[in-house]
Formats: structure tokens, C-alpha cells, sequence
């Protein structure tokens, strides 16, 4: 039985795809690798939707946002990061450990930070240099739906607005210049459909003139450096070749898709399993308002194992869902909907699910 990976992260490839790995190694010194880095930073653009350069990194998702950080940060700057999950939480720990100090602002789990709570705390602090946010919070399966608001306070007050938006670009809607991001991160392994193992980067002039006054606190992570090699289309150190051809042909298959249709698929899949969740009598974790496209975050029913259903849901129909993470862990679990999510994809995940449930003792009508 094939399993399908309905977590958030990695996602199902598509073979062809997976097929496009396969090509012969090329030297990334070459006018071959020159083409097909081309042809990649054309694409990036029109995901990301900007004009900036875009740099692609041979790094996970995490190493993406450590590129960012390492770029920006100096000993003692001071920047805004609101914690709603496990991965704003990495991403503040991140900031503390280049020599920044985390202005946190504490979101209740399951909410989002809003505009207005970021502009109250700009005005009340002093010597704040940026807003660094993770868009969709894996974690709790909740977007920023302010973000682009969010972007224009940053614009009002002068400092850079930076966005981890790995798990939802692609699968949301982001325009990159017009809400005034000066750097975004995303991965490969989501909403792009791409094996893991590379991260990219959009970078402003706003930023730039902040990165060439500091310089990087990274020597693998120096955007200088990229910059540098960019012009020459090529990476400053041995790129993952194979993943590049996989990154190439998923790009292209998403702008055959459309960006706006593949986002609009996104959200009708999500919106089936948040129906089919509430039919179910299941209670969702994230605020209505502001829920994820991507990852659907649900608590635990009250006296069922959801590890045990985890295991029928893959034994038994060759699903695969994620448990809680960080510190909600015991008491959620979570489905991701990314990539090449389809109907299909979403009525076998929810019939997986409801029938786990049922025989673990569950009672509910099935959504």
C-alpha cells in the first residue's frame, strides 16, 4: 500500500517530479547550471511576487530562517517577535542566539498577532530595528491574517519586516513587495510539492542597505556572498544539484497551475476538512478567523488514543497524520493539506479518520 503523507511537511511529490532528480549531475560552474538557475529565480519571482532578488539555499526551512537572522542581527538590536506557536518560539530562541533581544509579544495559542498589537508595542518600545513573524504557525494551524497590514506598520515606522512564511507560500496569499516584506523564507517540501532540503530567500533594498553596513554572522549564510554569485547565476558553494531539477519542475508545474488557482485549491481542501471536523463533533484549535490553508490543528477527542488512531489511520489505510507539537504536543494532532493536495487526497484522509476514530469508541455523526 502507498502511504499518503498528510502532514505538515514533507508532502507527496509528484513523480515526475521525483523523475526530474534523475537527470545527469551537471557542474554548477556551467552555463547549464547558469540556465537552470535562471530558469528557477524567474519562477521564484512570481511565487514570492516581487522584484527582489531571490536566493535559494541548500538548507532546510530552519536554515532559511537562520540565514535571515544571521544577516540582520547584531549584538543587542532589538526586534518585535510575536510567539503564537512552536516555531515563533524557534524563531525568537534564534534571535537571542546571534546576540539579539526578542521584544516578545505574547499571543494566546490559537490566535494570531494583529496589526494593531504590533503597532501598540512599536510605539511603546524604543530602538526597535524589525517585526519578525512566522506567517502560518505549523504548530497551531493558524495564519496572520493581518499580515499585510502588519506590513504597512513596518513600512510607517522604518524597520524591516521579516516573515517565515515556509509552510503556507504558495498555499496563501502573499505579495511580497505590495505588503512591504523585506525578507521571506520558504522551503521546498510544502506548498511547493518539492522534495526537503532547499530554503529560499527574497530580499529587499531595504534590507540590503542594512546587511552591507553589518555584514552577515554567518559564513555558509552570507547574503553578501549569494548576492555576489547571483549575478553570475550561479550559488557560492556546491548546491544540491538534484534538488534544483526537482525545484525547477515544480515551479514550472505550478505556474502551469496558476499561482492564484493553486491557491484558491488550497483553500477549498482545508475548508473541506474544517467541515467534515465540526460535522464530526471534533473541535478544531485554531480561532475561526484566522485558520490555516495548510495545516489543520485538532484537539484531541476526549477519551480516544490519538496515537492509536494515528496507527489504524496508516496500517489500516495508508495515511499519514501528524500528532500535537511542542506544547499542545499532547493534546492535538494535525493534517497537513499542501502541495498536491486534491479531493482525492482529502475525502481518503477524512474516511481514514473518521473510521480510526469509530473503532476506538468514538460516536458521531460522519461529516
Amino acid at each position: 500500500m502507498k502511504e499518503i503523507l498528510m502532514i505538515p511537511g514533507p508532502t507527496n511529490v509528484p513523480d515526475h517530479i521525483i523523475k526530474a532528480m534523475a537527470k545527469p549531475l551537471i557542474s554548477h560552474r556551467s552555463a547549464a547550471f547558469h540556465t537552470l538557475y535562471d530558469n528557477i529565480s524567474t519562477n521564484l519571482k512570481y511565487v514570492f511576487q516581487t522584484e527582489n532578488d531571490v536566493f535559494i539555499l541548500t538548507s532546510s526551512g530552519t536554515g532559511g530562517v537562520e540565514c535571515a537572522v544571521a544577516n540582520i542581527i547584531s549584538k543587542g538590536d532589538r526586534v518585535i517577535v510575536p510567539v503564537h506557536g512552536d516555531f515563533s518560539l524557534r524563531l525568537k530562541d534564534t534571535v537571542k542566539k546571534f546576540g539579539g533581544i526578542p521584544v516578545e509579544l505574547i499571543v494566546k495559542w490559537g490566535n494570531a498577532p494583529t496589526a494593531s498589537m504590533i503597532e501598540e508595542t512599536l510605539e511603546k518600545e524604543a530602538d526597535v530595528k524589525g517585526v519578525f513573524v512566522v506567517y502560518n504557525e505549523t504548530s497551531t494551524g493558524v495564519t496572520i491574517r493581518d499580515l499585510a497590514k502588519i506590513g504597512e506598520v513596518c513600512r510607517k515606522h522604518s524597520v524591516l519586516f521579516v516573515v517565515d512564511t515556509i509552510s503556507n507560500l504558495g498555499g496563501d496569499y502573499l505579495n511580497v513587495d505590495e505588503w512591504n516584506v523585506d525578507l521571506c523564507i520558504t522551503g521546498s517540501q510544502k506548498c511547493l510539492a518539492c522534495p526537503p532540503g532547499l530554503s529560499m530567500i527574497s530580499v529587499s533594498n531595504k534590507a540590503w542597505k542594512m546587511i552591507k553596513t553589518k555584514g552577515a554572522n554567518s559564513y555558509y549564510f552570507d547574503l553578501l556572498k549569494f548576492k555576489q554569485y547571483h549575478k553570475k547565476k550561479e550559488t557560492p558553494y556546491t548546491p544540491a544539484i538534484p534538488l534544483f531539477y526537482a525545484l525547477e519542475e515544480g515551479l514550472q508545474m505550478l505556474k502551469l497551475e496558476g499561482l492564484k488557482n493553486r491557491i484558491i485549491r488550497h483553500e477549498k481542501c482545508a475548508n473541506v476538512f474544517y467541515e467534515a471536523a465540526e460535522a464530526s463533533g471534533l473541535e478544531l484549535y485554531a480561532a475561526k478567523p484566522v485558520r490555516s490553508n495548510t495545516v489543520i490543528t485538532i484537539k484531541n477527542p476526549q477519551g480516544i488514543n490519538t496515537n492509536k488512531m494515528r496507527k489504524i489511520m496508516r496500517e489500516k489505510f495508508g495515511v499519514l497524520i501528524s500528532g500535537g507539537m511542542g506544547a499542545i504536543k499532547e493534546s492535538t494532532f494535525r493534517i497537513g493539506s499542501m502541495g498536491i493536495v486534491s479531493k482525492k487526497e482529502v475525502k481518503i484522509t477524512i474516511n481514514a479518520l473518521e473510521n480510526a476514530l469509530l473503532s476506538l469508541g468514538y460516536r458521531s455523526e460522519k461529516g
